[in-house]
């Protein structure tokens, strides 16, 4: 018999939360484990699950996950992180959609955690998801090749929805979310250089910021979170004003 469902996970030093992560996929016919760059001790806490592991070194985002992709061997494919966590009731509803579902994907929603609360507004704008599309047929999804942070997707077939969110442990507090931005800043200015993209003059660069500061915080109603809402509106600020900087510091 066919396998109906493969989860894939894409890793680089994750070894204080993969297992907790495995733990939760043991409803899927299949798990493949790409592991990026890493040096910890995430090889060995795969051993005691039955996984397919793939090992190397990635510059480009894009081009991992496709790869992962193209590794699963089942009709459905759940792309997940280690810091995210499926739940009972989701494993019961991706199982039950699946079986008679046309190809296609589904947009899962997600439970966004800072520490242990629950931030449910004012994610968007490149810093953090309200839903994404996680869960879609072979060959159905495709992740851009050519950038490091961020890739955009192509989509094929039929959009559906699922009902039980993901459970995302963005950062264990905010010091980790400045690491974060020093890291998607790093990346993001790579792929401007790389791109051959023009900088723009300084005052569009701040510009750009503010619209995605009030995307997260007005549109997305980060105002509802108060100060931490307001934190996720200037991370995505500067975001894209950082990243301009460290680009047009390196050309």
């Amino acid at each position: 018999m066919a396998k109906q469902l493969s989860a894939l996970i894409i890793a680089h030093n994750e070894e204080k939360k993969l297992k907790s992560c495995l733990e939760k996929l043991n409803f899927v016919d299949e798990i493949v484990v790409v592991l990026d760059k890493t040096n910890d001790n995430s090889k060995k806490i795969l051993q005691p699950f039955n996984v397919k592991l793939i090992e190397g070194s990635w510059e480009l985002e894009g081009e991992r996950r496709n790869l992962g992709l193209s590794m699963c061997s089942s009709n459905w494919i759940l792309e997940i992180d280690a810091d995210e966590h499926v739940s009972k009731e989701l494993s019961v509803e991706i199982r039950k959609k699946i079986l008679n579902a046309e190809p296609g994907y589904f947009l899962i929603p997600f439970n966004n955690y800072i520490g242990k609360r629950k931030v449910k507004y004012g994610w968007g704008a490149s810093w953090g998801v309200s839903a994404a599309p996680r869960l879609s047929y072979k060959g159905y999804k495709k992740w851009n090749a050519a950038q490091r942070i961020h890739p955009a997707i192509t989509l094929d077939g039929k959009k559906n929805w699922l009902k039980n969110p993901i459970d995302h442990y963005v950062d264990e507090n905010i010091n980790d979310m400045i690491k974060r931005l020093i890291y998607y800043t790093d990346k993001k200015s790579k792929d401007i250089i790389f791109s051959g993209e023009k900088i723009p003059p300084f005052w569009i660069i701040i510009r750009k910021g503010i619209t995605r500061f009030f995307k997260c915080f007005f549109s997305r109603k980060g105002y509802k979170e108060g100060r931490i809402g307001f934190l996720i509106a200037c991370m995505a600020f500067l975001y894209i004003v950082i990243s301009y900087i460290k680009a047009s510091n390196e050309k």
